[in-house]
């Protein structure tokens, strides 16, 4: 029979069934008080989500989508930028620099490796006639499983006082905390299939009153996207254009959601899952992309030794167990797997995905583990969690 599908990828991720109800509702009209009525509680409840009393603004579009906004609508062509290069997102945004013409300097790090935050300061200490204008990285580099440090990346550029920071955090949204207010963060980009619980439709972009006056003199093209258009709206709780109505039904149940686990709650639940998956995979045998200290909360990246290929692994668990896994991007595509967290999962998803990997490993013929080894690792480590 067909099994039930298991996704563990960092996006889309599982729906919980209500959202998937709420979802279900026939539409309503986006120009109607009752929609205004839903959209001003989502509206509330992103702000929650995201530690802040500014604006949160939703767009129908990708969390790539949500991204370009957040570059475009404050800075001009020629424009300094420094942008971090880790992964095949921290790669996208130079691309999507460069393509509206600003003067982007990438700072690099390998993939697998955090971006250096002493490169960071550097630059921007350096700057003494205050010509950066922006910084712009990924907080959780979605290709590799590697946190980067925003945090201290963010103080330097504070330190600055005249550089925007504008973040990726598409993947760790929702995973970790980000106290936008408390950093003083001016824009956070995010989207709806990741740690929302949501289908992919909706793209999130958190704005400070800082980025608002960078807004006043930017001069790169913008119309469906221009987020002043979104401001101005918002705070009469509608859309510039039309909405994905049905999308706020399910926005609405998962933020309700979220709110009855606790903020904190959610953050532990993504960090416990990190550290079973991790400590689980370990006992297997298998290399980790990333160190323990940059490890993302929302993927895991395995690197399996050459004589077990990474494609087989994730062909057999999807064939066997119905169970999708992650394959690499660009180079190290075939070369490794990423095991999702991120969403709604929970600890009974983690144990499922390491037994199922268990007999896959077996089947393949890899014995650089004894049987059992990644189950009983990961059933240790959550009962001692637990006490």
């Amino acid at each position: 029979m067909d099994n039930k599908l298991m996704l563990m990828i960092p996006g889309p991720t599982p729906v919980p069934e209500a959202v998937l109800l709420a979802m279900a509702k026939h539409p309503m009209g986006h120009r109607t008080k009752e929609f205004e009525a839903i959209f001003a509680e989502c509206t509330q409840d992103l702000k929650w989500l995201h530690q802040t009393s500014h604006d949160v603004l939703s767009l129908a579009v990708s969390g790539t989508g949500a991204m370009e906004a957040g570059i475009i609508n404050f800075l001009s062509a020629g424009d300094r930028v420094l942008v971090g290069d880790n992964g095949k997102f921290g790669e996208r945004w130079a691309e999507v620099a460069l393509a509206y013409g600003l003067n982007a300097e990438i700072i690099k790090a390998e993939w697998g490796q955090p971006l250096d935050s002493e490169q960071f300061r550097e630059k921007l200490e350096a700057d003494t006639d205050k010509q950066i204008k922006a910084v712009i990285l990924v907080h959780s580099e979605t290709s590799t499983g590697v946190l980067n440090d925003l945090e201290t990346i963010n103080r330097h550029v504070k330190a600055h006082g005249e550089a925007l920071i504008m973040v990726d955090a598409v993947t760790s949204l929702g995973a970790t905390s980000i106290p936008v207010d408390e950093w003083g963060i001016d824009v956070v980009a995010s989207g709806s299939q990741k740690a929302y619980m949501m289908p992919p439709g909706l793209g999130f972009v958190a704005v400070s009153p800082k980025a608002w006056v960078a807004y006043k003199t930017a001069k790169l093209p913008r119309y469906y996207l221009d987020l002043g258009k979104y401001s101005k709206n918002a705070a009469k709780n509608t859309t510039p254009f039309t909405p994905p109505v049905n999308m706020f039904f399910g926005l609405q149940a998962s933020l309700q959601m979220m709110k009855a686990e606790g903020l904190e709650n959610v953050f532990a639940r993504h960090k416990r899952l990190k550290e079973t998956t991790r400590t689980a995979v370990k006992a297997l045998g298998l290399p980790l992309f990333a160190a323990d200290s940059a490890a993302s909360p929302a993927i895991t990246a395995v690197m399996p030794p050459a004589q077990l290929d990474a494609q087989k692994v994730r062909t057999l668990m999807k064939k066997r167990f119905d169970i999708a896994l992650a394959d690499g991007q660009d180079h190290l595509k075939g070369k490794i797997f990423r095991i999702g967290h991120l969403g709604f999962v929970c600890d009974r998803d983690i144990l499922a995905a390491i037994s199922a990997l268990e007999v896959v490993l077996r089947e393949l013929g890899y014995e650089g583990f004894t049987p059992g080894a990644g189950i009983a690792a990961a059933a240790k480590f959550l009962a001692e969690s637990q006490s």
